[in-house]
């Protein structure tokens, strides 16, 4: 007993060797009694685990996040797996969150260097994959112990099967699966530390919220992110054929990998199912049977463990049913969830082709290969590819239709490049990026065929339905084309649709997955079918994500080759499109009199500004639009081998090209009974931005909306004074404007409304009461009412006083200028007329 509280006296002493400040040290002889440290010396045996919780639960809520971590760090050095294994749970949650997301735990997701540079640096420390935590989940694997996790908060699919008492076809809940305690409810798993560390560590980029107003996290600072790189990283290992070695802890024995011993056998539960499963548990042995797979239990576990939570949210049932209209929502993933999920196939894919060359063929098992040789092979294939599709399937059909889909755009283009990853590509650098797509990738892009043609599809789908003025769309159209236009990838993938359409007298059935789950000895690696002829190859990979009764639809053929001409002629009308845009823009500038910018002349006729993306980020955006779109339609070209005369027949037949004066055409419509009616074509052009009517207000200009940059009261008041004024001198204003000299041109110029009678007039209904809108001249006081031109009168009065001009001077200035500015103007006004004439 005296040395437990001698233990844990020293560890809530701050440690010379992390703290900066000194305290005044605890003495047992000067400290207030403790209750639980009384519980603790009348039942030493029951207690003392209890009363180390207790402080730490204690100290987590009154000392800094740096004290505790300091703490902790001595705790989990002086104190036997025996003390510790009951702190386990409690700091494993403390550190991630529950389950359910209600306690947020650290918040690794929002924990960011540059915002908490000592917090940040403390935790990444900590749970660095050589830091103190994870001596904790060694020392504690030493001893064997098991840590229950409910089964209620995996994935749907898992938990779903678990539930109807069929077993995974993970390895990962081999042996695992329990009864629930006597007066508990549900099934659970009972993990060993590393398994139970890591499923937390996984679950929290999903359960775990940012909080309400959290500032935009920069996912490649975040602790989280940062980690897990760290841990792909050390358990997955690109150099050498082992893993770094397990910590030992001092005084103790040194830790060992967990086996898998059988736990409650799967058909003692009284299943339906029960010879199946017991045919299936009954060729699991102990993982003791093979002593070399100790090697990479802890890598099988972590890159299981994150392909489970991460990936497998998707069943092939629940990826059909999702097909139907009709279909509820199921689990969406984050923009953050994608990203690091792009992570995960990155290192794996470095990880697989850090293979030596002896040994990258599927052929060269030898009895050499150590059995990381062996999982770097066989890794991607058997965990990842079907789940990954599967995921991939559903974020290209719910993703929302914006600019965040770029980062599952980047993860599946990563996945399909692994070349990218190989050392040769690495060290080549930049250079090579004109390089061809190597014949040893041919097997990859067979085994991998869906992934190509069936999400290529799917992202078609998606690009018909986007405006592709966008300058971020045209980037995702353009990052695709030129993925695929890589030389020899489109001959390749053609390679493997032959193969898979090619007649074979036996087609291989999908096997369940309670069959093809591995009867492994200790790892995996015996249940890795040998290898194949290429055409089965294919077919079973097609076979195995879609089902037996998949309709494949090739992506050479005549159906895909369609929509991709269709893509090239949305490309050109986008291109056509911006270039009106940004000449509209331009000539608005540019035409827009010198006097509009002081408020003294309407700054657009409609009283609004019309515009989009492109207007608010300039002629560089415009410029990078179109030469995303360019090459886009350039690649496109490459890989469907379209010609110049296809392209240019086809964008006749949509009608995009342009009329004599340059400009964008109308929505394509039919004249109907009450006018323009719009076609589908029409429709879509509206809602992808390719063109739109030239809306103007038709209404007495006085009674247009009170706009947000105008004073309401002030524009009111302007209103019943000029009213008042065209009221009173209404007789005397119709005889000045109807004279034929140039006062009557001065007062037609100031009263009466510029551009009625050219205005055109696109509403049927409004045709009919053109006639009865023409109204005489008449005083408008509007423009005073301007925020904009009050600030440009209070702006020209500043000036004059820097001058020693006083205000009735600086106004009698203004009006002799605008006066001049007016003279002028209805002198070229005169003029323009006379040249109608």
């Amino acid at each position: 007993m005296t040395t437990f509280l001698r233990r844990v006296a020293e560890w809530r002493l701050p440690s010379l060797k992390w703290a900066t400040l000194r305290v005044p040290q605890w003495s047992p002889k000067t400290a207030a009694p403790d209750p639980a440290r009384q519980a603790a010396m009348a039942f030493p045996h029951l207690q003392q685990p209890s009363f180390l919780l207790a402080s730490l639960k204690t100290d987590s809520i009154n000392k800094p996040f740096a004290q505790r971590c300091q703490d902790l760090v001595k705790v989990i050095e002086d104190f036997p797996a025996k003390e510790l294994h009951t702190v386990f749970p409690w700091l494993v949650e403390s550190i991630f969150g529950s389950l359910d997301g209600v306690l947020p735990g650290w918040n690794l997701r929002c924990l960011q260097g540059r915002v908490s540079p000592v917090e940040h640096s403390v935790a990444v420390e900590f749970l660095d994959p050589g830091g103190p935590m994870m001596k904790l989940v060694y020392k504690l694997q030493a001893e064997d112990y098991k840590f229950d996790f409910p089964v209620s908060y995996l994935p749907g699919p898992v938990k779903a099967s678990i539930q109807e008492r069929v077993l995974p076809d993970s390895p990962l809940y081999h042996n695992k699966v329990q009864l629930p305690p006597t007066g508990g409810l549900g099934l659970y798993l009972a993990l060993n530390p590393f398994e139970y560390y890591m499923f937390f560590f996984a679950l929290s980029l999903i359960t775990q919220k940012p909080p309400p107003g959290a500032l935009h996290v920069r996912t490649s600072d975040c602790a989280y992110f940062i980690l897990v790189d760290r841990y792909l990283a050390w358990f997955l290992p690109t150099e050498g054929s082992v893993l770094p070695p397990l910590p030992s802890s001092p005084g103790g024995p040194s830790p060992s990998p967990a086996p898998r011993t059988p736990a409650v056998p799967f058909a003692s539960y009284g299943l339906h199912h029960t010879s199946l499963l017991k045919r299936h548990i009954s060729h699991q042995t102990s993982v003791n049977a093979d002593p070399a797979s100790h090697e990479i239990w802890r890598t099988e576990t972590l890159l299981q463990v994150f392909v489970e939570m991460w990936l497998h949210h998707y069943s092939l049932e629940m990826y059909q049913k999702m097909q139907s209209p009709h279909a509820k929502e199921s689990f969406m993933p984050t923009e953050e969830h994608v990203l690091v999920v792009r992570l995960l196939l990155k290192h794996l894919h470095a990880f697989a082709n850090s293979l030596r060359p002896e040994q990258a063929s599927p052929s060269a098992h030898s009895h050499a290969a150590s059995p990381l040789e062996e999982f770097k092979r066989a890794a991607v294939p058997r965990f990842v590819q079907q789940k990954l599709y599967l995921f991939l399937q559903h974020c290209f059909g719910h993703w929302p239709l914006d600019a965040s889909f770029r980062a599952v755009l980047e993860m599946w283009l990563s996945y399909l490049q692994p070349w990218r990853y190989a050392p040769e590509r690495q060290a080549a650098g930049s250079d090579c990026q004109a390089r061809s797509v190597s014949e040893r990738w041919a097997p990859f892009v067979q085994e991998n065929l869906l992934l190509y043609t069936k999400l290529f599809l799917g992202f078609l789908s998606r690009a018909l339905r986007t405006d592709l003025v966008s300058p971020k769309n045209a980037l995702m159209v353009f990052r695709v084309a030129k993925v695929f236009a890589q030389p020899n990838l489109a001959e390749m993938i053609q390679w493997g649709e032959q193969l898979f359409l090619e007649p074979e007298l036996g087609i291989p059935q999908r096997q369940h997955r309670l069959f093809t789950a591995p009867s492994f000895t200790g790892s995996f690696l015996s249940s890795w079918p040998p290898a194949v002829t290429d055409a089965s190859k294919v077919k079973s990979h097609v076979y195995s994500l879609e089902g037996q009764d998949c309709k494949y639809t090739p992506m050479f053929g005549p159906e895909v080759r369609a929509l991709v001409l269709r893509l090239a002629q949305l490309i050109t009308q986008a291109k056509q499109t911006a270039k009106s845009l940004s000449d509209q823009c331009g000539e608005s500038a540019a035409g827009r009199p010198f006097l509009s910018w002081l408020g003294f002349y309407p700054a657009d006729a409609n009283g609004s500004y019309a515009g989009n993306d492109l207007d608010e980020m300039g002629q560089d955006s415009v410029r990078k639009t179109d030469e995303y779109l360019e090459k886009a339609l350039e690649y496109l070209c490459q890989v469907f081998r379209l010609s110049e005369a296809q392209l240019a027949q086809l964008t006749l037949a949509l009608g995009t090209t342009q009329d004599e004066n340059g400009k964008k055409q109308l929505p394509d419509c039919v004249v109907g009974e009450d006018g323009l009616i719009l076609t589908p074509l029409g429709r879509y052009q509206i809602i992808s931005g390719l063109r739109r009517f030239d809306i103007e207000y038709q209404g007495d200009w006085e009674l247009q909306p009170i706009r947000s940059y105008e004073i309401a009261s002030l524009v009111r008041a302007l209103f019943q004074l000029s009213s008042a004024i065209n009221r009173r001198f209404a007789g005397q204003m119709a005889a000045l404007c109807s004279r034929a000299d140039f006062l009557g041109s001065f007062c037609r110029y100031h009263l009466l409304e510029p551009g009625l009678s050219g205005r055109r007039l696109l509403s049927p209904v409004g045709r009919g009461h053109a006639a009865n809108r023409s109204r005489g001249p008449r005083l408008s006081l509007r423009f005073l009412g301007s925020y904009r031109t009050l600030l440009s009168l209070l702006l020209a009065f500043s000036v004059a006083s820097l001058f020693c001009v006083g205000p009735l001077l600086c106004a009698l200035l203004l009006v002799l200028g605008y006066v001049l500015y007016a003279v002028a103007m209805t002198l070229l006004t005169e003029r323009g007329k006379l040249h109608q004439l």
